[in-house]
């Protein structure tokens, strides 16, 4: 016998409701390359806001062009001051803090919503693939790189101190083992420009504090990542990873010791 043709209408009664929403909160300086990507693969959060910092580049047209709640700053050379803003303006009961060069993978997509309407947890941690000129880095040390940016509106906060200060959170963390994928360098360009925006930032942290980086610790890092954690099988990417991280100090060495501070992006 066959079924009825309103046979799916009895389902939808089961279908659970919730009035939980997920904000996710981007910030950006030129990044116009980027955000079609990483806004593709937000599609399904409830709201996006873009801070965009003093860009050239058309991103904060772009980004409201595909649906971003757009806010605009001066571009700080301390990215905490506006990652921080950006979460101000998020309505959402759970925000996803997303760089413009990372990507939600298709399980965290489908995944998540489920996991969070029946949490205990204040934030989670989830891990992060690194691809460098387009290969996902396994080793080297850049993987499983857990991030922390999933929490609820007002357990977390990003401590205006530091560029790579991480968020601070009230409450337990969770883990999840959906990813989201980072895209830092795609061009030799694009990692020159990083690095002396990072390595200026680091010259100005050892001004502060009065200490220069170890370049002992510095060469000591490299032969770990590349040997021991057997960078060199991820190929000629992995020797570039590992050698950018190795001159990342050397340079920051450098910069300190000619007085250099905070470099422009």
């Amino acid at each position: 016998m066959g079924l009825p043709v309103n046979w799916r209408k009895p389902f939808k009664m089961l279908q659970l409701t919730t009035d939980m929403r997920i904000s996710v909160s981007i910030i950006g300086h030129n990044e116009a390359h980027n955000l079609p990507r990483c806004l593709a693969s937000v599609k399904w959060a409830d709201e996006v806001v873009y801070v965009d910092c003093a860009s050239a580049d058309g991103s904060a047209e772009l980004a409201a062009s595909l649906g971003a709640r757009v806010f605009t700053r001066p571009n700080d050379a301390n990215l905490n001051v506006n990652k921080q803003f950006g979460l101000e303006q998020c309505s959402g009961d759970w925000i996803f803090y997303l760089d413009p060069d990372e990507e939600v993978s298709a399980g965290l997509a489908e995944g998540l919503r489920g996991e969070l309407e029946k949490s205990r947890y204040s934030a989670y941690v989830l891990p992060r693939r690194n691809y460098y000129f387009g290969r996902w880095l396994k080793r080297g040390g850049k993987y499983p790189d857990r991030q922390l940016r999933i929490f609820r509106r007002g357990k977390a906060s990003f401590p205006c101190v530091d560029v790579h200060e991480r968020l601070k959170v009230d409450g337990p963390v969770g883990a999840l083992r959906w990813h989201i994928d980072h895209h830092p360098y795609n061009t030799a360009a694009e990692l020159l420009r990083k690095l002396d925006f990072y390595t200026g930032r680091g010259a100005g942290r050892c001004a502060e504090k009065g200490k220069p980086v170890s370049l002992t610790r510095a060469g000591r890092k490299f032969l770990v990542n590349y040997f021991v954690l057997r960078g060199f099988m991820d190929g000629p990417e992995g020797f570039v990873s590992a050698s950018f991280d190795l001159f990342n100090e050397c340079l920051t060495w450098l910069k300190h010791r000619e007085g250099g501070g905070a470099g422009g992006r």
